[in-house]
């Protein structure tokens, strides 16, 4: 698969603060890559430097090979982007703004009516092109917002928080056509919902506080193995919490546990060995990935850790003055 954009160790500064930290991404042909964190995480900064309307304080961008800053009108005919508020004109019909868009993008008079064509064919605006934008539902809005971000069918689209604000059936809608979008494009997804990632997208960044906190494609994720698993019987966690690189226990129903540890040693085979010592009746036993979920935690109680910690350095200085 050939890549479409390639973000190098992007920063951003509003004043003093760092929004975004050293952020660096890349995107291919039939990728849906989510980009996922809590609010406040850089998320949306993130976002508008990657579709040029915000220029990095430090950091490249390639799309398609052509540097974003160099060369920005020629690199943002490969863009397609949605901002979490459509950008759609509701004293405009369908058709009336589609067109207008096209004639943006620079799109010839003569191929403007069937971009259009196309545009409300994919995103199921068919029968919709003579009808005010203000009079449609917000799940359409958003379509109209979507069919506006590939009129001119760019490489790269990008959609911070489609779903937003929608109800179930739209949300289902909206992610089957962005299912649609990525046979064709690469397509950058921003959400803070969880399901919405795992449902879609295969590929995911998860930030946190303005960096790169989770990269699935990465060798050198910033989370624990763990193993599940399950017995006839209460397990001594005493026992199992003194094995070698054992972070920490969770229990789970019917004498299951969650063994989050270092794999340095691996402790499967002295788990194992506990359980027959110990006639717990060993089920189950097997190595088992974190989920966004369990990684969304475990950034959250490192951060609280941190906290605690710096409040707790705090005391003692105070302490000491």
């Amino acid at each position: 698969m050939s890549t479409l954009l390639k973000a190098t160790q992007l920063s951003r500064f509003y004043g003093d603060f760092q929004a975004v930290k050293n952020v660096s991404v890349t995107l291919s042909q039939g990728d849906i890559m989510g980009l996922l964190g809590p609010n406040g995480a850089g998320k949306t900064t993130t976002m508008d430097m990657l579709a040029g309307n915000l220029a990095p304080s430090s950091g490249n961008i390639e799309i398609k090979g052509v540097d974003l800053l160099d060369e920005p009108k020629r690199a943002k005919q490969s863009i397609g982007y949605l901002p979490e508020q459509p950008p759609v004109y509701r004293d405009l019909t369908v058709d009336e703004y589609l067109r207008y868009c096209a004639r943006l993008h620079g799109i010839r008079r003569q191929q403007i009516a069937g971009s259009v064509d196309r545009a409300r064919e994919r995103t199921g605006l068919v029968d919709t092109g003579r009808r005010l934008i203000g009079n449609l539902s917000k799940g359409y809005q958003q379509r109209v917002g979507i069919a506006q971000a590939i009129i001119h069918e760019p490489d790269v689209i990008i959609l911070d928080e489609p779903t937003v604000g929608l109800d179930p059936i739209q949300i289902h809608e909206i992610r089957e056509l962005i299912r649609e979008l990525g046979t064709r494009h690469g397509v950058i997804l921003s959400t803070h919902i969880l399901p919405e990632v795992q449902t879609i997208c295969n590929r995911v960044h998860i930030l946190y506080e303005g960096r790169i906190a989770y990269d699935d494609a990465s060798t050198a994720q910033q989370t624990h193995p763990e193993i599940l698993a399950r017995f006839n019987r209460p397990a001594d966690l005493d026992s199992l919490g003194g094995l070698g690189g054992i972070i920490e226990i969770q229990s789970l129903e019917n004498n299951g546990y969650r063994i989050i540890h270092s794999n340095n040693p691996n402790p499967s085979d002295e788990i194992a060995r506990l359980a027959v010592e110990g006639k717990w009746g060993l089920l189950e036993l097997t190595p088992a990935s974190p989920g966004l979920e369990q990684v969304f935690l475990n950034l959250a109680r490192g951060e609280q850790s941190s906290e605690a910690n710096t409040d707790h350095e705090a005391e003692k200085n105070g302490a000491a003055a």
